[in-house]
């Protein structure tokens, strides 16, 4: 055991990233009953359906699962009770401050991880009284911190700073990137895109094709004015480069991206005119399988790894 499969009673130390309109409560249970930790991804559901996906996944799994929480969410407060409600014990919070809603959800009785992406916020989670944080690169699809900080270069900078659980994200896809992440001072790692190219996961197949053909350079970081994203370059990324040539406002920037764009991308399968987010590390995912199969193939290549390292002498 480590801190992190000790903190979420959980066999892996693997979390699966609470993406929006990839992670229903199938991609959820399907992990947890994997031996990670399934995340369901509230930012793209009304609280009704998320109340729904909860309930569903309770059924679906007897292992700990969690909700992932946007604290930009207009519905917060509403999203929250529906959380203690329906007695959820891992909420994990991004894109806002840790310090307005850690107290609640501690006070119920709910273990709580905040998503950050720089040692400043890290601090601040910390100090705000989460039980852990996840640090998260610049090469995630999302959540990404406007200074372009490297997974390799922040878990150690993160590590050097707090004493608090660690789990890096941004980048990592496989067994040797978990080996590497926790070689660097991580106690354990969440996984996006991976998970995203998975049968269990709610995105439309359309998004998932379009993952596996991704290779190196075909994503870019953008809209940093907005909420920095790591889109697939199609016609709507195009259009944002066309734009940010005119020296837009960020009006400008709200009025492309307009509404339900990465519902359209993501779960309707618009590849053309739709926000396709996703990491840059889908340049190494090669197919769609199911999240036994991932999870399998991911501990297998860690072991095979370490072994490796065990080995190798000066």
């Amino acid at each position: 055991m480590n801190r992190i499969t000790q903190l979420f009673n959980i066999q892996y130390p693997i979390i699966q990233g609470g993406m929006i309109w990839n992670s229903g409560y199938k991609l959820a249970s399907a992990v947890s009953n994997a031996g990670g930790l399934g995340l369901i991804g509230a930012g793209s559901m009304y609280p009704e359906v998320l109340r729904e996906h909860i309930q569903k996944c309770k059924k679906a799994t007897d292992k700990p699962f969690g909700v992932n929480i946007p604290m930009l969410y207009p519905n917060i407060e509403e999203i929250m009770q529906i959380v203690k409600e329906e007695g959820v014990k891992i909420v994990f919070t991004s894109a806002g401050n840790p310090k307005t809603w850690t107290p609640f959800l501690k006070e119920n009785g709910i273990t709580v991880v905040h998503v950050v992406s720089s040692t400043k916020f890290a601090l601040k989670a910390q100090e705000a009284g989460v039980d852990a944080v996840v640090a998260e690169g610049f090469e995630a699809g999302g959540h990404n911190g406007r200074d372009e900080t490297t997974t390799l270069t922040l878990i150690p900078m993160v590590k050097e700073q707090v004493t608090i659980p660690l789990i890096a994200a941004g980048g990592i896809a496989s067994g040797r990137g978990m080996l590497a992440a926790m070689c660097l001072g991580a106690d354990g790692v969440q996984m996006g895109s991976r998970f995203a190219a998975s049968t269990e996961s709610s995105a439309h197949d359309n998004f998932k094709k379009t993952i596996v053909e991704t290779k190196e350079g075909d994503t870019q970081l953008t809209l940093k004015e907005l909420a920095p994203v790591r889109l697939i370059k199609n016609k709507f990324y195009n259009d944002v480069q066309e734009l940010y040539a005119k020296c837009p406002s960020k009006e400008d920037l709200e009025n492309l991206l307009g509404k339900r764009r990465a519902k359209r991308g993501m779960f309707e399968g618009d590849l053309v005119e739709g926000e396709l987010e996703i990491g840059q590390i889908a340049g190494i995912i090669h197919d769609i399988l199911p999240v036994q199969n991932i999870m399998e193939n991911v501990i297998q290549e860690f072991n095979q790894a370490k072994q490796e390292m065990i080995t190798f002498e000066f």
